[in-house]
């Protein structure tokens, strides 16, 4: 990864509690048929914001966990708190989402997996850290990295309903070996 993401294979209990969350999170968007990525918004010690994929159900490419996050906390809070507010998400935040917490000036983000197609935090762009724009923020990668990636082999094993061109995916099999610490999907 690029631009200073720091990895964190092993977390603090209380980092490690507030990743569960959003684990839990992700659980249910697979459990929906959804890309199992979910997140959490913690404000002061405490969950402000939950979210889980939900574009396939809504047929809108906007409706990803961390807006949704967002949104929720931002019916309670000011836009303000989100700058002493810190991001778990299972996956590292996309080019969109990634934009977004900049714009936001999230004090910091916490993820699982990265994102090697759509990555906005060090994997493909690092838009955390570009001088160029808002002030920077802190992301620390790799914190239950094995757990995200199994969600996402789950979930990409599964037929997709809604896919525009459905492809079988009928003798596919469930992926459960790590060869080392850079394996993906």
């Amino acid at each position: 990864m690029r631009g200073a993401v720091l990895t964190m294979e092993r977390g603090t209990v209380e980092q490690l509690y507030f990743m569960e969350q959003a684990f839990e999170m992700a659980r249910t968007a697979l459990d929906m048929g959804e890309t199992p990525v979910g997140c959490v918004l913690v404000y002061e010690g405490k969950i402000v914001g939950h979210g889980m994929n939900d574009t396939n159900r809504s047929m809108n490419g906007t409706r990803h966990a961390e807006f949704l996050a967002i949104q929720e906390m931002l019916q309670s809070y000011p836009r303000s708190a989100l700058r002493s507010t810190d991001l778990y998400v299972t996956v590292e935040p996309c080019v969109m989402c990634a934009a977004a917490l900049r714009q936001y000036r999230i004090r910091s983000v916490y993820f699982g997996c990265g994102n090697e197609r759509f990555g906005g935090t060090g994997s493909i762009l690092s838009l955390h850290s570009d001088p160029a724009i808002d002030p920077p923020y802190p992301v620390y990668g790799g914190l239950q990295r094995k757990e995200a990636i199994m969600l996402l082999r789950r979930f990409y094993i599964q037929e997709n309903k809604k896919a525009p061109k459905p492809r079988p995916k009928k003798h596919r099999e469930l992926n459960t070996k790590f060869d080392d610490a850079t394996s993906s999907i």
